[in-house]
């Protein structure tokens, strides 16, 4: 993707020539070394930059992440903690990621499956082997690379997780579907140990073979619950990897195999099936309300009977952690995690977001877009012929962000609740006219729908971040005089219009 207006064109020694991603812990860049050789650069976002003790945290990880053996895994060239941002370099891998492969072939069979299982397993004994815990092992960090499975954005996270702890209470680095018990609840582990990667890889494993991860839930609290108090689904995990998944799925860290001896079974079940952990059958009875089934074997059942009895307790508290926003839920399109779990028909669903500017980035609240410091909000009238503007009042006045890449298609909500296609917002193009208005429009993402929000790095009156909006075409512009919108290019981006994303609530 092409460079963003205000994105840096050099960053130490490396010339940036495209975007590769973006999430929450910053943004990464396709860049060429002196040698012209490709590397990929991750910018560290400035709320990190700022943060002398990140430095030294982040400092410190990468000297430890050097360490690691590059083989399955994308090997870390080069780092500048002191450059104002900070940001790490590291092997461009030219290929799919595990994610996009399953999205546009479905679950993985056979030796493909057993590739990526065996792959993965590899990458995580080299990070151990090197002290480093990765921390945030999901899809998306699996790419498929010329010469096999490559894991990448292992050994930093603890880096940025310790910041944010310092910054706000309880937030994790990471997405809750691989998370193990003791990143969401000490009673399972008082530290985090590479134990949350083998549960993570067993996850990664699970959504690889069916599309689904072992406890997907309607939400993310829910999805939490689950890892805490259920045993995980693996239905659609062929055997003898089935078992060796549920090993590394295990709730307390202590019953996981090491990454080494995970690459061992696997090598192993090539020749004998690997023993399975057998969830309990149904209670035909409810169990008491401070006690919840896990599958524990036998020889551990007594020494943690205390520990089981919290899990409850713990679950509720988990609850309590995501729906007040103090877990972190780091969204594919804005925040570097999976996709969003959540459903709006569900009752789950319906607590208060972690962050309800990153769940509108998301595509998961409806929004009013506020021009400047003013009372005006764009609204899209009722023959969609061109954006007006109201009090911000009503469905004509709320949008909805589609996700496109790292661009979006804003839907509006003017046709709300009545039959008929979504309208879009988008650039009409008359060679006969100056002036290139936004109007509605159908919601195919083309060069005139698709739009960039750019954050500006100013706040309103009321101290909430501000926006440019950008197309193709140009930078979405309000001619107040004419009270008619219109999109043109304005030179540097500081001198664009800026809007407020107002949250409307839930869609």
């Amino acid at each position: 993707m092409p460079l963003r207006p205000g994105d840096p064109v050099r960053l130490g020694a490396y010339d940036l020539i495209g975007r590769l991603g973006q999430g929450g812990m910053g943004t990464v860049f396709l860049a060429r070394a002196a040698d012209r050789a490709m590397v990929a650069i991750k910018m560290v976002r400035p709320e990190f930059a700022d943060d002398p003790e990140f430095r030294d945290r982040f400092r410190s990880e990468v000297t430890r992440a050097e360490q690691v053996p590059p083989f399955s895994t994308a090997a870390v060239l080069d780092a500048d903690p002191e450059h104002t941002p900070p940001y790490l370099v590291v092997e461009y891998v030219d290929g799919p990621s595990l994610t996009a492969l399953v999205e546009k072939q479905g679950p993985l069979t056979g030796a493909s499956l057993q590739g990526v299982a065996v792959g993965i397993a590899t990458a995580l004994t080299a990070i151990h082997s090197a002290g480093v815990i990765h921390r945030d092992l999901k899809p998306g960090n699996v790419l498929f690379a010329l010469g096999g499975i490559k894991v990448i954005d292992f050994g930093i996270a603890r880096a940025f997780e310790a910041t944010s702890r310092h910054t706000r209470t309880d937030q994790m680095v990471g997405t809750v579907a691989y998370m193990a018990p003791e990143r969401l609840d000490p009673a399972f582990g008082e530290e985090v140990t590479a134990a949350a990667d083998v549960f993570a890889w067993g996850a990664v494993i699970t959504y690889a073979a069916t599309t689904h991860t072992p406890f997907a839930g309607e939400s993310p609290t829910v999805t939490a619950m689950r890892i805490l108090t259920q045993p995980p689904d693996t239905s659609g995990v062929p055997e003898p990897l089935r078992g060796i998944v549920e090993r590394a799925l295990a709730k307390y860290p202590e019953d996981r195999p090491t990454a080494r001896e995970l690459l061992d079974l696997l090598l192993d079940s090539q020749t004998r099936p690997a023993p399975r952990v057998v969830a309990p059958p149904p209670s035909p009875s409810p169990p008491p309300p401070d006690v919840v089934d896990l599958d524990v074997p036998p020889s551990h059942r007594k020494a943690r009977g205390s520990r089981l009895r919290r899990v409850t307790v713990a679950a509720a508290s988990v609850v309590a952690l995501l729906t007040a926003g103090l877990v972190g839920l780091h969204q594919s399109h804005v925040l570097g995690g999976g996709p969003s779990e959540s459903s709006p028909s569900s009752p789950a669903a319906q607590a208060t977001p972690v962050d309800a500017r990153a769940a509108i980035l998301a595509g998961e609240r409806r929004f009013s877009i506020q021009l400047g410091n003013t009372d005006g909000f764009f609204m899209l009238d009722d023959r969609n012929d061109e954006l007006d503007v109201s009090d911000g009042t009503g469905s004509r006045s709320q949008f909805v962000l589609k996700p496109v890449g790292v661009d979006y298609v804003i839907r509006s909500l003017s046709n709300e609740g009545y039959a008929g296609p979504e309208i879009c917002l988008g650039v009409k193009i008359d060679p006969d006219e100056e002036e290139a208005p936004v109007v509605g429009a159908t919601c195919n993402p083309t060069k005139g729908t698709l739009f960039s929000l750019v954050a500006t790095g100013k706040k309103d009156a009321r101290g909430r971040p501000t926006y440019s909006i950008h197309n193709e075409y140009g930078w979405v512009l309000w001619d107040a005089d004419h009270k008619r919108s219109e999109v043109n290019e304005v030179g540097e981006p500081q001198f664009a219009d800026k809007y407020t994303l107002v949250d409307r609530g839930e869609l």
